[in-house]
């Protein structure tokens, strides 16, 4: 049938959207960042080459032939879409709805949690794959590995009925899931009140089947019933002897020796809840062993842009303050300094979490350290009154942080080129707004001109025979 997906260019919309162009239907889609420009994203040329026709959000992809509309918690029941597809009397149906359908036809896993969702999500996809089990995927990520392969790399249909999901609690939309394996990787106070995001975790925790929790995340053994438990030093599977550095990991499960090529103690908790549920699934440890070590991660999660004068810049996908918190202490493993640039998403994020902001970004940006903060990135909608980026900058500032607030780009990118030294690590933090890649890759090329105008000073210098 024709369906079509309104807010298609969003990471989970996208996702479904290619699931079933590959599934034989006839797709289309709209998105508002037509509407602004964004006409050349690579997400539009994975979905085109699957015969997905893009409109901008006006309408003008729905017709009588379309059979059913699905939305997203962040579409405005006033889009003229909805209006449109009304009056052509089309049903509508909620992302959600639609990838609970999938995870009914299937034998599912779904991975949730306030972080780290995407990348456990990838990792226990490539230990089934590395298992001959051939899972599906549906994921809020960009897997590298699939990308290499010419897929997008957010979605994968397998031949098996295994499928792997990132189950999302922003909307609430999760407690739809009934899966054979549910993961709940940590809880903290994103999107929603911590109250109501419990309320969430526990009911999803009965509708699953068997359920795995982070054995170190008191809070979630009062949210389920019953579970088995993953960890670092304990749990029912749990890391021994582990060892982090800069660019990874190496630990040991029931004797097998790990190697994760990610840094940070929070994908070490990713892998061991991976490693939990392949676990249950008859995977050997061998087989995960070997996966994750050849694990090539997941798009803007702690992703290289480049190296000069012993200088790297990376790029961050870490929105939330439990977020940001992990890849900052990841980058402190890796870089004598720390020059992070951070841009929050979404105006109601920074009027829900300014306490928690201030409290992670305090207590992780150290004396050494510098923050940038650049304005908050406008998607659409209503705009809070006063709600600022400053504000969390003012909160800083009253806790003596080496902070700058500093909305224009060009400005910011060249102060951090001009503040770093060898030896830092440039972090660009942020999601949903498709050009902070491209504003990494500015501060690199700006790094980059640095070294050069250094070596032709020092050029000039010799040629002129003096000393130096």
């Amino acid at each position: 049938m024709k369906i079509h997906f309104v807010g298609i260019g969003g990471i989970g919309m996208s996702a479904l959207a290619q699931l079933h162009a590959m599934a034989g239907d006839e797709v289309t889609g709209s998105d508002r960042l037509i509407n602004n420009g964004f006409t050349n994203l690579p997400v539009w040329d994975s979905l085109k080459k699957l015969g997905v026709k893009i409109y901008p959000q006006d309408g003008s992809g729905i017709d009588k032939k379309t059979k059913l509309i699905v939305l997203t918690s962040a579409i405005e029941p006033d889009n003229i879409e909805i209006e449109v597809a009304k009056k052509h009397h089309i049903p509508f149906m909620h992302r959600s709805e639609l990838l609970a359908k999938h995870v009914k036809d299937s034998w599912t896993v779904a991975i949730s949690g306030t972080s780290g969702k995407s990348t456990t999500t990838a990792m226990l996809f490539e230990i089934l794959r590395s298992a001959g089990k051939d899972p599906s995927v549906i994921t809020g990520g960009v897997l590298l590995s699939l990308q290499a392969e010419g897929y997008f790399g957010n979605v994968y249909k397998g031949k098996s009925k295994i499928l792997v999901i990132e189950a999302d609690e922003s909307d609430g939309t999760l407690v739809n899931y009934h899966p054979k394996i549910g993961v709940m990787l940590n809880l903290a106070k994103d999107h929603k009140e911590l109250d109501v995001l419990e309320g969430y975790f526990k009911k999803f925790s009965i509708n699953c089947d068997n359920f795995i929790i982070n054995e170190q995340e008191d809070e979630l053994k009062k949210i389920a019933a019953n579970y088995t438990t993953f960890g670092i030093a304990s749990g029912d599977v749990y890391a021994k002897d582990l060892k982090l550095t800069g660019h990874g990991a190496t630990f040991s499960v029931d004797g097998q020796p790990f190697i994760l090529n990610l840094p940070g103690e929070h994908n070490v908790k990713n892998a061991m809840a991976a490693i939990a549920a392949a676990k249950q699934m008859g995977v050997s440890l061998k087989t995960a062993a070997k996966a994750l070590e050849n694990f090539k991660g997941v798009y803007r999660r702690f992703n290289t842009i480049g190296h000069a004068s012993e200088i790297e810049v990376i790029d961050d996908f870490a929105h939330n303050p439990h977020k940001v918190a992990a890849t900052l202490k990841a980058a402190h493993l890796r870089g004598k300094r720390v020059l992070a640039f951070f841009q929050p998403h979404a105006f109601a994020s920074v009027q829900l979490l300014l306490k928690e902001f201030i409290e992670e970004f305090s207590k992780n940006i150290r004396k050494e350290d510098t923050l940038w903060l650049g304005e908050i990135y406008y998607a659409g909608g209503t705009v809070p009154n006063g709600i600022s980026s400053k504000l969390i900058y003012d909160g800083l500032k009253k806790k003596s942080v080496n902070v700058k607030y500093m909305p224009c780009r060009n400005e910011t990118a060249a102060d951090i080129a001009k503040s770093a030294k060898p030896g830092d690590v440039i972090l660009v933090l942020g999601a949903r707004d498709p050009t902070l890649t491209a504003f990494a890759q500015q501060i690199f090329q700006a790094i980059l001109q640095k070294t050069f105008d250094k070596k032709t000073c020092r050029e000039c210098l010799l040629n002129t025979g003096k000393n130096f």
